[in-house]
């Protein structure tokens, strides 16, 4: 059995912390409590993190400040943002070292938050993760990304109990020992493989993933930027046995300027990791905007469809087919596993087929020459040619003959 961590600055939020420590603790839970501090001495006596009591945290801030790669010093500067910056990566890699977190729970105003979310978002999925914060009403997405943080708006601000904050702490703490007292057994009948979906490469991955099922656990991720990474997290995880990154759409959007990139990262866990990998260039022919009105002024005169009214999609060029290409290629070529990447000459989209509005056989040709020049292919590495729609049932058939190919019999 692990413990449950409560995390955070207990110089300011030792009221809270140690109420909610109490709570958890009372459900008959082992809980370690940590404490954040950035104070220029957090643990001498006369600090406000110390009260000389068994509430005080199990693993004080200078003990998480000797994990900073430049050592306690670089975290207690004096400095508020220094501070602050440096004991986020402390944590990180203090938390990282703990073999014993079955749960985690922090309270935290902006800063609070900030400092603890990069630690959670490095532990595994799966692990309960909660997080009172007084930002938590707002956009969270810089805090949780990919990660399956669980935020609680504090309501008021987390400056003492009061009525409400007790409510609202206890809901916190009883959730989170409520996830620990009833896990989730782990099904590992299948291995796990993951498939990158967009709504242009729907009829092929839910085929591939059908047709998988009888064998595999398959996880689609809709490709929106914060699919990626997850399915990219997952991977660096050591959760999935192999990929098949069908819609690698979100490139188009890391070189266009769209809003749903998945980031200069994209594929780098996969690369390292050495999973098997079959890609394909689904949905390369569109970057993702808003609503109409929301695109650049640069593109107002470009190959645009409204796929909705809040989703306006725009026809990539030859140019940044090019450039698109040699991104993939750069991240194929450092790739440790067997790769296999299928470039499907009858379209790479639903939309991109013969007669649709983002048929455009040059863009195409201009993608599919770069990765063929750029990717290093060897007995390992290969690039092929079909001359399928990514969506045609001939073109699924050979995406499933790859992935057996790279993942053996």
């Amino acid at each position: 059995m692990g413990s449950a961590y409560v995390v955070g600055t207990f110089d300011t939020k030792g009221t809270e912390l140690r109420h909610v420590a109490e709570l958890v603790r009372s459900t008959g839970h082992s809980v370690v409590a940590v404490d954040l501090s950035t104070g220029e001495n957090p643990d001498a006596p006369d600090s406000p993190a110390t009260t000389g009591t068994s509430t005080d945290p199990s693993i004080t801030a200078a003990e998480v400040a000797t994990h900073h790669p430049e050592g306690v010093a670089a975290v207690f500067t004096g400095e508020r943002g220094s501070a602050v910056t440096a004991m986020t990566e402390a944590f990180e890699r203090f938390l990282a070292s703990r073999t014993d977190v079955d749960g985690i729970l922090g309270l935290g105003g902006s800063g609070g938050t900030a400092l603890v979310a990069p630690a959670m978002r490095a532990l595994p999925v799966g692990i309960p993760k909660f997080l009172v914060s007084t930002v938590a009403s707002g956009d969270v997405s810089t805090y949780v990304d990919a990660a399956d943080i669980a935020m609680f708006p504090s309501v008021t601000d987390v400056a003492g109990l009061n009525r409400i904050s007790r409510r609202v702490l206890a809901n916190a703490a009883h959730a989170l020992a409520g996830a620990m007292a009833h896990p989730v057994p782990e099904d590992e009948s299948k291995p796990a493989v993951t498939l990158s979906m967009f709504g242009v490469t729907t009829p092929c991955v839910t085929s591939v993933a059908e047709q998988l099922a009888a064998d595999y656990d398959p996880l689609v991720f809709h490709a929106t930027g914060t699919g990626g990474r997850a399915m990219d997290k997952l991977v660096d995880d050591g959760l999935v046995t192999a990929v098949l990154d069908i819609t690698t759409t979100e490139v188009c959007d890391l070189i266009a300027g769209g809003v749903m990139s998945a980031g200069p990262q994209r594929l780098d866990a996969i690369a390292w990791s050495g999973v098997p990998y079959v890609g394909s260039c689904g949905a390369l022919d569109m970057v993702n905007f808003g609503s109409r009105e929301t695109v650049p002024d640069r593109y107002r005169e470009r190959n645009l469809y409204v796929h909705n009214p809040q989703v306006t999609l725009m026809r990539t060029t030859p140019e940044e087919c090019r450039r698109i290409g040699e991104f993939l290629a750069a991240k194929l070529n450092a790739c440790a596993g067997p790769v296999r990447f299928l470039l499907p000459e009858g379209g790479v989209s639903l939309l991109d087929a013969p007669g649709q509005p983002f048929h455009d056989p040059e863009a195409d040709a201009a993608l599919f020459e770069t990765l063929e020049r750029e990717v290093q292919q060897n007995g390992n590495r290969l690039i092929s040619r079909s001359r399928y729609n990514v969506n045609d049932p001939e073109f699924v058939a050979e995406l499933l003959a790859a992935f057996h190919e790279v993942v053996g019999p």
